[in-house]
């Protein structure tokens, strides 16, 4: 067999058909638009960043991105606007960062995003404002962070949001008008929190049983304080106990301003939560005793003192056919020996009378 050398020109338009046909089938990253340290599957629109030590959002993502890992890694801020290049985006997850802070509009432009996942960062609190630009969010989880405040409300309900999940926080207080604002909520997860059980949670253990009630699902809240509840379940701490929250002592001492005030005829108002309107709730401890009137235990103390007039009048009624039975029967017993006496008496007169005729 002879072969034939292509000589150099053939070598080369060999190989450069050879790169066309090999960038057709595997084209470059930078042709698709896929960061160099991410993973990007076209099929499901997804793009894997997770395990690569990121310390920004990576650029040139590709805009119809619809899932974006971002877990595992070394994220510590977010800025405005940080995902505007993905406005397609329907699950976000941030999980296993260092992040402490979110800027208010992180999330702006993210309108079809449906799961949230911020899990086993640094958080401190989240403001309402922070999930304005996602009206569509079904799942929030913020687990395994050091939240310690919540809004109290929200402008604009959560239509959509079905999972809130806030457990292993710095959790004392939860706003029964946030929960209220997630009309479709069927699953909310609340548990190993610093719950504090006072007057201020009996808006709270009253929606809860509602929301159990019409079929949703949690995990409990356990007490964290004060010591006489603490490790008890909220829910299982009878409602008379939770009494209205007392008003502060006054200082013995007021302050200028304060006495100024009053020489005015002003009275000085508690001090309230801004944001709620509610007061202060370091002044509201659980007293227990005295307790308050409880209208059950009154229905309770008429029922069984009815049982006990009862029982005692059955035993009156049964006492007294005990002694009309036995007067009768001793009244019987003694009938008996008149009688014969009677009758014999009869008989020795009728003698007597026999004789005499005679």
């Amino acid at each position: 067999v002879i072969s034939k050398d292509p000589g150099p020109r053939g070598g080369t338009a060999m190989r450069g058909e050879l790169l066309l046909v090999l960038s057709a089938i595997f084209p470059p990253q930078g042709v698709c638009g896929c960061p160099e340290k991410c993973i990007c599957h076209s099929s499901s629109n997804s793009v894997d960043c997770s395990h690569r030590g990121l310390a920004e959002i990576p650029p040139d993502l590709p805009p119809q991105t619809l899932t974006l890992l971002l877990q595992d890694n070394q994220l510590c801020q977010l800025p405005a606007h940080a995902f505007r290049s993905v406005p397609q985006l329907m699950t976000l997850n941030l999980s296993n960062n260092s992040l402490s802070h979110l800027a208010p509009e992180v999330f702006h432009g993210l309108r079809h995003l449906h799961v949230l996942n911020l899990t086993h960062n640094s958080l401190l609190s989240l403001e309402s404002r922070l999930f304005h630009s996602l009206p569509q969010l079904r799942e929030l989880d913020v687990s395994f962070n050091n939240i310690s405040h919540l809004p109290t409300s929200l402008a604009e309900p959560w239509e959509n949001l079905t999972l809130f999940a806030v457990r292993q926080n710095q959790l004392h207080y939860l706003s029964r008008r946030l929960l209220e604002s997630m009309p479709s909520l069927r699953l909310l997860f609340l548990k190993d929190n610093l719950w504090k059980c006072n007057c201020h949670l009996l808006g709270l253990k009253l929606w809860l049983e509602k929301f159990i009630y019409a079929g949703g699902v949690m995990d409990g809240v356990i007490c964290g304080s004060p010591d006489m509840w603490k490790g008890k379940d909220l829910l299982r701490i009878p409602h008379e106990l939770y009494q209205p929250c007392p008003l502060p002592v006054p200082h013995l001492v007021p302050s200028q301003g304060q006495q100024h005030g009053t020489a005015h005829g002003e009275v000085p108002k508690p001090p309230e939560n801004r944001i709620s309107g509610e007061r202060d709730p370091v002044a509201c401890e659980v007293k227990p005793k005295p307790r308050p009137t409880n209208l059950r235990h009154a229905v309770a103390t008429v029922v069984i003192t009815g049982v006990l007039c009862g029982i005692v009048c059955l035993m009156m009624l049964a006492a007294a056919i005990y002694g009309c039975t036995y007067a009768a029967i001793t009244a019987q017993g003694h009938r008996g020996p008149l009688a014969q006496t009677s009758d014999s008496g009869k008989m020795g007169g009728k003698e007597v009378f026999d004789h005499s005729l005679a």
